[in-house]
């Protein structure tokens, strides 16, 4: 057989495995999405605080998380932070626990290695996403505040009826860069035991000696994944300049 024919595929059984470690990866990032949407609204209102303590909290918070790497981030929560913690509050943190819904529907919680690879990957993203939301906030005119201003409105009136619906559709798209990012950097959090893409891709190299089918079909669906974010963010592009020609 030449040398060049191409590869065997893998046994159904692993690329169900590579399936599975697809799925955690999109649901970590989705709640990683959504919690340092929320997160970063509140750190681009501190930023753009005339309360100067606030701003420079805000600033500082940033500063932090976007200038160190996300990995010395992710090891410092999962070993540094537990480390000064009682020994039975540890144990209890890395004991497996459940939860019943509705006091019947048992229900396993998320393990300790979830918990902080999303706490960890949401507190890095909150600092990129704050930037993002703070400059479609001052991309807003300043005639906009001052109109409603003008017209009654209290400072938490116009920052949520004035200020945010703007800046949203301003920062719209550098938004879904951010979430792209947060895919891709999910695969950091199997250093920490998460069992998502990457961490998969390994195990079945491992069992397989494939690493060419293991790692070449987890790119695929990176790829996949990041090109349907990237569809969205083109769908979105073309209705806001529908609506501008409209208008």
């Amino acid at each position: 057989m030449s040398m060049f024919a191409f590869p065997d595929l893998l046994a159904p059984k692993y690329i169900g495995w590579l399936f599975d470690g697809l799925v955690v990866t999109l649901l970590v990032s989705l709640v990683v999405s959504i919690l340092a949407t929320l997160l970063g609204v509140v750190v681009a209102v501190m930023r753009n605080s005339r309360a100067a303590p606030l701003s420079a909290l805000a600033l500082a918070y940033v500063s932090v998380f976007r200038n160190t790497p996300l990995l010395v981030q992710l090891f410092f929560w999962y070993f540094g932070a537990p480390s000064l913690l009682p020994e039975e509050t540890v144990v209890w943190l890395n004991t497996t626990h459940h939860v019943f819904l509705f006091g019947t529907i048992e229900l396993p919680m998320p393990t300790f290695e979830y918990v902080v690879g999303i706490f960890g990957l949401t507190l890095y993203a909150t600092a990129f996403i704050a930037e993002e939301i703070r400059a479609g906030m001052r991309g807003v005119a300043a005639t906009q505040r001052q109109a409603a201003e003008a017209l009654g409105m209290k400072p938490h009136q116009v920052l949520r009826y004035v200020l945010l619906p703007q800046a949203a559709r301003i920062a719209l798209l550098p938004l879904l860069g951010q979430y792209m990012n947060i895919v891709k950097s999910s695969s950091l959090t199997m250093a920490i035991g998460v069992v998502e893409l990457s961490y998969v891709s390994r195990q079945v190299e491992t069992e397989t000696f494939r690493a060419f089918q293991a790692f070449g079909i987890s790119t695929l669906l990176y790829i996949l994944t990041i090109a349907m974010i990237e569809g969205v963010g083109q769908v979105l592009q073309r209705e806001r300049h529908h609506l501008a020609v409209r208008r």
